[in-house]
């Protein structure tokens, strides 16, 4: 790949249109699932499991529940998808997260992570 091409790769990734939405974890061991709010789908997988590994994730149960089942245990998918509105404000699509957040936890019983 040439300079070029690494260069539009790069500009083409910064002008995507984010994915916003509804995350779902279930611990198929114990049965409890949770659910959260993202800016960004396609990373707040990462972000989740990395700081679960490193055992600082801020959601007391959820990490209890990791360490002692580990991440085999651990299912996720995205509940719900925001569609894209580029003139949508985020405050806007700060309560349009919030009200599926609420949603998904009273469809699935999950508990909210905020």
């Amino acid at each position: 790949m040439d300079k070029h091409q690494r260069r539009q790769q790069i500009a083409d990734y910064k002008r995507r249109a984010p994915r916003s939405g509804i995350y779902h974890v279930r611990c198929t061991a114990s049965g409890e699932s949770w659910a959260g709010p993202a800016n960004d789908l396609s990373t707040i997988g990462n972000r989740l499991w990395f700081t679960l590994r490193l055992g600082n994730h801020p959601h007391r149960r959820l990490q209890q529940a990791w360490n002692l089942h580990g991440a085999e245990a651990f299912q996720w998918h995205d509940a719900h998808v925001l569609e894209h509105d580029p003139d949508l404000h985020d405050f806007e699509r700060a309560r349009r997260l919030q009200d599926a957040l609420a949603e998904v936890c009273r469809r699935t019983g999950a508990t909210a992570l905020r």
